[in-house]
């Protein structure tokens, strides 16, 4: 039986492991963090639980091709509880809850009544959205893969012919940010509100698909989060006979003769036949060899990995707040001043409907901001960093208490987490957790395998930008199949 290492014990290393131990290798797995799930992460602190990974999941709703791999790779069952919450988001403005519903029929009525002067804009959105609602990630196998199963579903041609619409339009949102797109409509509401989905700096593309999945009844919430969800994977990988180290980052992957040998881990060195890297591509192209891997798609990744980080604040209170959304977006009277700029809106994840993310009669809400690698990086260097998480929470606190006075005086906890928390806990390039698609990205696609080292094959989100979960599953699934073809085995996607 051929020994394999994998490199990240994220929803990539996971997946490419499970399908590895189903196709008849031994695998090993090392994680530097002390629990699975890389950056699908969740974390308790005096009692609360804070979603730190997933909001939403491509790949919920059990008609959608990608729920089978979730299931496959025992994150998902039969049964899980999924949340489709809707609204998606409420916007509080002016007194007033301009509203982001799936259906995309009630949403046009909403949003026409709210703005009548921006009405044919919103028709022609929920369109779009419409079109795009036909496409969805494909399932598909290696060429040349000897498989047990093989995959079910419409043609290739057949998809292409159904997404065609979408691919038309696709090129028109791909020039334009967010920011610029939303810019059209009068009503300063839905600016807000179409913002917040995905963020001013992205392509517009990103919207689209995000509104369209939420639109065809994907994109829920698994109950239990994110953390149960790699926790699943981890149980179900070492079920199948997988062993896990925790607490022990590989320092360097072995190179002999052309071919990856093995790892060392804590100066230990750990022989393997083959190798799979599931830790962030982009730290890993740099940090992991002797040398920095010099091939033509690792200079291309370096050349055009935008940085899409957050720093992310939690937040538990002693006050129940299941009469409000679940996601909300507060305009602010007063900005809060951050790293240079001011910000008049905050979007806040309400968890009080969810058992226990609290103690009873609590709640657990969580912000997301803008990363700002460097401010962060400064201030640890200048030892201000701690100041200024403190100065950030202060200012949040004291602008939720003024939109949500019933909170107000009864603080439980509070956490603040950076670029450099991801970077230092998950490993991540400079702390981002996707990459950023700018206006004009051509979509990219990198390599599973090495074109040098044989034995070499990489797997995560940084692989099919801009990333996220379903393609750190899929390219996960991808890694195992090349290693099944190379070593002339048979894939089996399940036991």
């Amino acid at each position: 039986m051929k020994k394999v290492i994998i490199v990240g014990a994220g929803i990539a290393g996971m997946a490419a492991g499970i399908y590895a131990l189903q196709s008849g290798f031994e695998v090993m797995l090392f994680e530097q963090h002390t629990i699975p799930g890389g950056n699908c992460t969740s974390w308790k602190r005096k009692g609360y639980l804070f979603e730190g990974g997933m909001h939403w999941l491509t790949g919920s709703d059990k008609q959608q091709p990608l729920r089978r791999l979730w299931e496959e790779t025992g994150a998902l069952t039969k049964d899980t509880k999924i949340h489709n919450r809707d609204p998606f988001i409420t916007y509080v403005h002016n007194g007033q809850n301009v509203c982001l519903y799936r259906d995309l029929v009630k949403l046009q009525e909403h949003l026409c009544s709210i703005s009548p002067e921006d009405s044919t804009l919103i028709r022609r959105l929920c369109r779009d959205v419409k079109t795009f609602a036909a496409m969805s990630m494909p399932i598909m196998n290696i060429p040349g893969l000897k498989v047990k199963t093989k995959e079910k579903g419409p043609s290739m041609l057949g998809m292409l012919l159904k997404m065609l619409p979408a691919l038309l339009r696709m090129n028109h949102f791909a020039k334009q940010s967010i920011g610029e797109y939303v810019k059209q409509f009068k009503h300063p509401a839905i600016r807000s509100l179409l913002t917040h989905i995905a963020g001013e700096d992205y392509a517009s593309t990103a919207l689209m698909f995000t509104l369209a999945c939420l639109s065809s009844g994907d994109g829920g919430y698994v109950e239990g989060g994110s953390l149960k969800m790699a926790t699943n994977m981890a149980n179900y990988f070492k079920q199948l006979g997988g062993t896990v180290q925790y607490g022990l980052p590989v320092e360097k992957i072995t190179i002999e003769g052309g071919k990856a040998t093995g790892v060392m881990v804590a100066g230990t060195y750990h022989t393997a036949d083959d190798v799979i890297v599931a830790s962030d591509t982009r730290s890993a192209i740099d940090q992991l060899f002797d040398q920095p891997l010099q091939e033509p798609w690792a200079e291309n990744m370096r050349s055009n990995t935008g940085l899409a980080n957050c720093t992310f604040i939690s937040i538990g209170v002693e006050a129940d707040l299941s009469h409000l959304p679940e996601a909300i977006i507060f305009s602010l009277d007063k900005t809060i001043d951050f790293a240079g700029k001011q910000i008049n809106t905050i979007s806040v994840n309400n968890y009080a409907s969810y058992q226990g993310y609290a103690p009873q009669g609590g709640t657990a809400l969580t912000l997301i901001l803008d990363g700002n690698y460097e401010y962060w990086k400064t201030s640890k260097e200048n030892g201000s960093y701690e100041q200024r998480k403190q100065e950030l929470i202060d200012q949040i606190i004291a602008r939720l208490e003024e939109k949500i006075p019933a909170i107000t005086g009864k603080l439980a906890v509070w956490d603040v987490a950076t670029p450099l928390t991801y970077e230092r806990y998950c490993g991540t390039y400079h702390g981002s957790w996707m990459t950023l698609m700018p206006p004009g990205f051509k979509q990219i696609s990198y390599p599973s395998k090495s074109k040098n080292i044989d034995h070499l094959y990489f797997a995560g989100q940084r692989l099919q930008p801009p990333g996220g979960m379903p393609v750190a599953l899929s390219t996960g699934r991808q890694a195992a199949q090349y290693l099944c073809k190379d070593n002339d085995v048979v894939f089996r996607n399940k036991m």
